[in-house]
């Protein structure tokens, strides 16, 4: 299968590992590059020597293309886009924040800019500024989220905008990689099924909570004060609910609720604190139940995904007989 993404990036599969912080790092970005994906190191609010660390990590164990994922409100921001240039790194992902001050610089340096987007008007928006391609990510993905969901975003995206639409949130086997091509999208973004794969260096608590988690398992927080951001339940999500009913009594301020979130993420990824750190994943948990290798968890996605196209190609192909 070849897509126009598969093309630019030379990359086998037309699948990336999303950049997703404190996760994200060379190990894993190293295995899904060198299984044939695009692996991405999450940038999240690391500063320079962290995520050169990471490259060079990659960089030991393979020559295929890797992406940064660069946070644009991370006080490193600038640093990290330095960093990439210098490095030759060849794509590049961005979230929280507008791209369009650096992608001059991107471009002179050769670097395949593809922003991540929750709507139409930031994906045309993002198209004028010169992006190479967009990420149409729905709100069933962990993490910060948009308002929509993969399902009416991505078709839209799509439609709206002349560049590459790669497809996230909700996908994590090949019936669900098959549904956002059909949408129009011509590569998928996988996150949570990555974040239990056995090159990550997640805490084993961690993709725990992920393996034993229900379909009904993920909750929004912050969805009245901050970014919205979908994680596992557990005591942190509860003690934001209880904050945000506080804070609409006026019992509570912003910097209150926003001080509960405070490195919660790397407390339940690297610490393993699972009761009080952030477990950011999508609603697709529930569906991911085993710890595979990214080599196998690519094939499953893009050889699953062909075999469902196949198969309703030739029952539709019957019922025109």
């Amino acid at each position: 299968m070849k897509t126009r993404i598969t093309e630019l990036l030379d990359i086998k599969y037309p699948i990336f590992q999303g950049g997703m912080a404190w996760v994200a790092d060379g190990d894993l970005a190293a295995a899904v590059s060198k299984a044939g994906g695009l692996g991405i190191i999450g940038g999240g609010n690391a500063p320079k020597e962290v995520v050169k660390a990471n490259i060079d990590k990659i960089k030991a164990v393979t020559d295929r293309p890797f992406g940064v994922n660069i946070m644009l409100l991370s006080p490193f921001a600038d640093d990290i886009v330095d960093l990439v240039i210098e490095e030759g790194v060849k794509v590049v992902t961005t979230g929280a924040g507008n791209p369009g001050k650096y992608m001059e610089r991107f471009h002179d340096a050769g670097i395949t800019v593809i922003p991540v987007v929750p709507s139409v008007a930031l994906a045309r928006r993002m198209e004028k500024l010169g992006a190479d391609a967009v990420i149409a990510e729905g709100m069933e993905a962990g993490g910060h989220i948009g308002k929509l969901t993969t399902m009416t975003l991505v078709r839209q995206v799509v439609d709206a905008v002349n560049i590459p639409v790669i497809g996230a949130g909700g996908v994590a086997d090949g019936r669900g990689a098959a549904a956002v091509f059909m949408l129009g999208a011509e590569a998928i973004q996988v996150g949570t099924r990555f974040v239990v794969a056995k090159e990550s260096n997640a805490h084993q608590k961690f993709k725990n909570k992920i393996l034993k988690a229900k379909d009904i398992d993920t909750v929004v927080s912050a969805s009245i004060v901050g970014h919205p951001v979908r994680a596992i339940k557990n005591k942190l999500s509860s003690a934001y609910a209880n904050a945000e009913k506080e804070f609409l009594r006026g019992e509570k301020s912003q910097e209150d609720i926003e001080e509960l979130g405070a490195g919660a993420l790397r407390n339940a990824v690297v610490d393993g604190d699972v009761d009080n750190g952030s477990v950011m994943a999508g609603q697709i948990a529930g569906f991911v139940t085993q710890e595979e290798t990214c080599e196998d968890i690519l094939k499953d996605l893009y050889y699953g995904a062909a075999e469902i196209i196949k198969t309703e190609a030739e029952r539709w192909a019957d019922v025109e007989k």
